[in-house]
C-alpha cells in the first residue's frame, strides 16, 4: 500500500504554494483534488498522473465525504503515490479528520502538508491587516457554510471576525450580526477569488452591503467585518496579482512591455502549460489557463507493447511530440527494457521539446528537422526513406496523416501504434469562462489544431456573438492558424519559429501593431 499525501494548495496561483507540495505533486501518479484548486496546479503533476476532481464546491455536484474516504483508500490500495489536493490549507476548514481516518483504519501511511490559508491570504492580498494595536487585538476564523450553528453572541464581542464559505449566506451574516447589535456602520470587506488574476474587492458596511452586492456572485469569497478594513485605504497597497512572476527562460526579450498587463490565456494540455506560463509571466502578463486537452493512455496498450518485443525489427524510430516519447518510454519500462534496446534503432523527433524529452531518457536524436513540424521531416530526412521500416508511435485518433502517407509512397514500411489519447476536457474552468464573458481577456494563445477545435467545442454558445473582435489570435503556426480561420474566423499574430518560445518572441514582436 502507497503512502498518501494530503497536500494544501494555498490560495491560488503556484507562486503560493510551499517548495514541499511542488515536489510531492512533482511525483504524484493519483491526484485527487478539490474544484477550488487552481487548474494551474494541475501542470506541476507529471503527464501520466491519473486526475480526479471530486467537487467540494458550493452549490455544484460533488462526490459525498464517504466517497471521497473510499477513493483514497482504493488508490493507495493500488501502490500508485496518492496526492489529495485541498484549497488553502488542508487543517482548516478540509474536513481531512475523515480521510484520515479511513487511511488510519486500514493501516496506511500518510503525511499532511501545510498550506497557506485563504483566511490569511485574503485579507493581506485586500490590504487588511487582521490585527491591529489599536483596532483589533484578535480576531476570530469561521465557516458560515450553516450560519444557525454559530454562536452570534460570542462573535460580535471579537474585534475582527473573517468569514469563509459564507457568500451565498451573506443576508443571513449580515442579519444576525445587526441583530446582535454589531453597528450598520461597521466596515466589512469581501475578497473572491483571493490571489488569483480575477481577484475582486468589495468594501462597504455592515448596513449597506447587501444591497451593493445584490445580483453579484460573490463565490468563493472571505469575508472580513471588522474596524480594519478602514485600514486598506490608509495602507493603499494594492490588490494586484501582476507581481507573480517567475525568471524568464527566454535569452531575448524584443519587446517584453507589449505583453506585460495584459491577460493570456492558455490552451495547451493540462500538465503541459507550466514553462509556458513562466514565460508570459515573466514578461508581467496575468496568465489563464483554460486546458483544451486531456492526454489520456490509449484505449489499449496491445499495438505498442508488441511492437516494443521487437524494436530490432525497426531501423528508424519516429516521434513528433512529448507525449510519445512519455508513453513510449514508460512501456519500454513497463516490459522491464531500458534504452538498451533501442541500440541500432535510430531515432528522429519533431521539435526542439521533443529532443529534450528524449534526452532526458539519456538519448540524443539521429535527426531533427530544421523547421519544427511533421512536414520537414519528410522533406529533409538523412537517407532514403525506401525500403526502411519505421515504428511511429502517435495519438490514436485525430492525427495529421501526412507523414505516413507520404514515408509509405517513398517506399518505407510505416508501423503505427497507438501510444496516447488526446481528448477534450468535459468542462470549463468558470473563472475563465466568466472572464472570457467580460471579454477580460486580451489574447488567447493555441499550440495546435486540436486545441483549436477544442476551445470551440468546450465554448459552445457561452460567448456572444462577434467575441473574437475583442481578443488577440495567437497561433503557433500555419496548420494551427489554418484551423483558427476555418473555426473563429482569424489570426491576428502567427509565430515564424514553431515553438512556444517562438509564439512568446511573436506575441512581443506582434502586439504593439496589434494594438
Amino acid at each position: 500500500m502507497s503512502k498518501v499525501y494530503i497536500v494544501g494548495a494555498g490560495p491560488g496561483d503556484i507562486s503560493y504554494l510551499t517548495i514541499r507540495a511542488q515536489q510531492i505533486l512533482a511525483q504524484a501518479e493519483v491526484l485527487i483534488y478539490d474544484a477550488l484548486v487552481d487548474r494551474g496546479l494541475l501542470n506541476l503533476v507529471p503527464n501520466t498522473c491519473v486526475l480526479v476532481n471530486v467537487g467540494k464546491r458550493g452549490g455544484q455536484p460533488s462526490m459525498l465525504q464517504a466517497e471521497i474516504d473510499l477513493l483514497l483508500v482504493e488508490y493507495a490500495q493500488t501502490g500508485r503515490t496518492v496526492v489529495r489536493l485541498k484549497s488553502g490549507d488542508p487543517f482548516i476548514f478540509g474536513r481531512v479528520t475523515a480521510e484520515i481516518d479511513a487511511l488510519i483504519a486500514v493501516n496506511c501511511d500518510y503525511e499532511v502538508v501545510p498550506g497557506l490559508s485563504t483566511a490569511l491570504v485574503a485579507p493581506l492580498l485586500a490590504c487588511i491587516p487582521l490585527t491591529d494595536p489599536v483596532l483589533s487585538r484578535g480576531f476570530a476564523v469561521i465557516t458560515a457554510h450553516l450560519p444557525d450553528d454559530l454562536d452570534w453572541d460570542a462573535l460580535v464581542r471579537i474585534p475582527t471576525v473573517v468569514i469563509l464559505m459564507g457568500a451565498r449566506q451573506l443576508d443571513e451574516i449580515v442579519a444576525q450580526l445587526l441583530k446582535h447589535d454589531r453597528s450598520a456602520t461597521t466596515p466589512i470587506a469581501i475578497v473572491r477569488w483571493a490571489g488569483t488574476p480575477q481577484q475582486q474587492v468589495w468594501v462597504s458596511e455592515l448596513g449597506q452591503i447587501v444591497a451593493e452586492t445584490a445580483g453579484i456572485e460573490l463565490s468563493p469569497a472571505v469575508i472580513i467585518v471588522g474596524q480594519v478594513v478602514r485600514l486598506r485605504e490608509y495602507l493603499k497597497c494594492g490588490v494586484s496579482t501582476a507581481h507573480l512572476v517567475h525568471n524568464s527562460i527566454l535569452d531575448e526579450q524584443p519587446n517584453p512591455a507589449a505583453i506585460a498587463g495584459k491577460t493570456v490565456l492558455i490552451t495547451r494540455a493540462t500538465g503541459q502549460s507550466s514553462g509556458f506560463s513562466q514565460m508570459l509571466r515573466s514578461r508581467g502578463a496575468q496568465v489563464l489557463e483554460m486546458p483544451t486537452l486531456e492526454i489520456v493512455p490509449p484505449t489499449s496498450w496491445q499495438d505498442l507493447d508488441r511492437e516494443i518485443e521487437r524494436l530490432s525489427d525497426f531501423n528508424w524510430l519516429i516521434l513528433t511530440s512529448t507525449n510519445g516519447v512519455d508513453a513510449f518510454f514508460s512501456r519500454l519500462y513497463a516490459a522491464g527494457k531500458d534504452s538498451r534496446a533501442l541500440a541500432g534503432v535510430q531515432i528522429a523527433v519533431v521539435g526542439q521539446k521533443t529532443a529534450q524529452a528524449l534526452e532526458q531518457h539519456g538519448i540524443k536524436p539521429d535527426f531533427i528537422p530544421p523547421n519544427f513540424v511533421a512536414d520537414a521531416l519528410i522533406n529533409n530526412f538523412p537517407i532514403s526513406p525506401a525500403g526502411q521500416r519505421i515504428l511511429f508511435p502517435r495519438v490514436e485518433t485525430g492525427g495529421r496523416e501526412i507523414l505516413i502517407q507520404e514515408f509509405t509512397n517513398l517506399g518505407a514500411e510505416v508501423v503505427e501504434v497507438s501510444a496516447y489519447q488526446s481528448q477534450c476536457p468535459v468542462e470549463i474552468d468558470p473563472t475563465v469562462l466568466v472572464s472570457l464573458q467580460r471579454q477580460q481577456v486580451d489574447i488567447i494563445t493555441f499550440a495546435s489544431s486540436k486545441t483549436v477545435k477544442h476551445f470551440c467545442q468546450l465554448i459552445g454558445t457561452s460567448l456572444p456573438s462577434g467575441w473574437q473582435e475583442h481578443v488577440c489570435i495567437a497561433s503557433i503556426g500555419p496548420q494551427t492558424s489554418a484551423t483558427c480561420r476555418s473555426l473563429l474566423g482569424k489570426v491576428d499574430i502567427e509565430a515564424t519559429e514553431y515553438t512556444l518560445p517562438g509564439l512568446v518572441a511573436a506575441l512581443e514582436l506582434g502586439l504593439t501593431a496589434y494594438d
